[in-house]
């Protein structure tokens, strides 16, 4: 049987990630679930390493400090390669991104390189949003679509599967991008190595509990991001 691993970055999320790794294992047998913690106050790997008392499925990488989003999902890309799963799934720990979705971007994925849980391909399905924070999303993705010209709704979107063969041809050491602009960065450097990308439509409900990471570096990195990919690829860099 194939095997999956679903990899989820942590900061201060106490009260969703037991709850959140329960409803990941009932998705199915061949689903795995790796948390990367960065060093969270509220006590996140206390609680997962305790769980994993009684989950075999469940594992643990922890970090000695916030060290960003991008560099978790590249140390738990680097752990997936090393243990041989066929497929990798990135998803936020959150429940914005519902794990009953996961069994369908898997089975995209037989046909699919790189697949995107999409908040925008068909129309916008986002709940509990406030509308500066939608219309500010949206609009990131119609500028990176438009400036990259990547087919892609939803380049942003952190719920993503890979198959193995797209990580192993990335060279992660170089990705240095964080939040938004990891997941443009990832989705343009497969797109370009000829990769196909595909999005299956998803309901984006705002977080249950906790604080929301965005911040306005955040939207500035990823704005300058979209040049830099334009101009690395006109000139042969990628």
């Amino acid at each position: 049987m194939e095997k999956a691993l679903v990899i989820i970055p942590t900061y201060n999320e106490a009260e969703n990630i037991i709850p959140l790794i329960q409803e990941i294992l009932k998705q199915g047998d061949c689903f795995d679930v790796l948390v990367v913690d960065d060093g969270s106050p509220d006590g996140t790997a206390k609680i997962v390493k305790e769980f994993q008392k009684s989950e075999h499925r469940v594992f643990l990488i922890e970090r000695a400090g916030k060290l960003g989003l991008g560099t978790a999902y590249v140390t738990g890309f680097k752990y997936a390669l090393e243990h041989s799963y066929d497929f990798i799934f990135e998803m936020d720990a959150d429940f914005s991104h519902d794990p009953k979705y996961i069994p369908a971007l898997l089975k995209k994925a037989e046909e699919c390189d790189v697949v995107i849980g999409s908040r925008y391909k068909s129309g916008v399905n986002v709940v509990n949003w406030p509308m500066s924070r939608l219309i500010l999303s949206y609009c990131a993705n119609l500028y990176t679509r438009v400036i990259t010209g990547m087919p892609v709704h939803d380049a942003t979107a952190g719920f993503k599967c890979y198959r193995r063969k797209v990580l192993e041809a990335l060279d992660l050491d170089s990705i240095h991008s964080n939040g938004y602009s990891f997941q443009i960065e990832t989705n343009f450097l497969a797109w370009k190595k000829g990769f196909r990308i595909c999005e299956v439509p998803i309901i984006f409900v705002d977080r249950r509990s906790g604080v929301s990471k965005m911040s306005r570096q955040i939207v500035y990195e990823a704005a300058v991001l979209v040049w830099k990919l334009k101009f690395k690829s006109l000139f042969g860099k990628i």
